[in-house]
């Protein structure tokens, strides 16, 4: 990454409240992510939700239960909804249950091209 890129990431997280930096390097863990090889898993690894999870942590959750999809198929509709959470105030539960259909909607996607389930 140049310095003028990490200069002004570092500049923007500094001013931000705890809350959303904390917001802002999950997105980027999430983004971080896309760059790994696809797991070759081919079922979901069940991880319950816990109560009062945040919306980072429901990320974070729902992609390692889902290690088989592309992230990057994902990305657009995960940051509009990360969007409406830290921007527009939407309760981090309704949030969490879309992201959860999003997720599930493109694995059952994927398992449909392939029912072997090979992703």
């Amino acid at each position: 990454m140049p310095d003028s890129i990490e200069k002004r990431l570092l500049s923007l997280v500094r001013r931000l409240p705890e809350a959303q930096a904390e917001q802002l390097l999950a997105f980027a863990e999430f983004l971080a992510g896309r760059l790994a090889p696809a797991d070759t898993a081919t079922a979901p690894v069940p991880i319950p939700r816990p109560p009062g999870e945040n919306v980072i942590n429901a990320m974070k959750r729902l992609a390692a239960t889902y290690p088989m999809l592309d992230r990057a198929k994902i990305l657009d509709a995960a940051s509009h909804l990360m969007t409406q959470h830290v921007i527009h105030g939407r309760a981090a539960a309704e949030v969490i249950d879309e992201l959860e259909v999003l997720f599930r909607r493109h694995y059952e996607g994927q398992r449909v091209v392939d029912p072997a389930g090979r992703i």
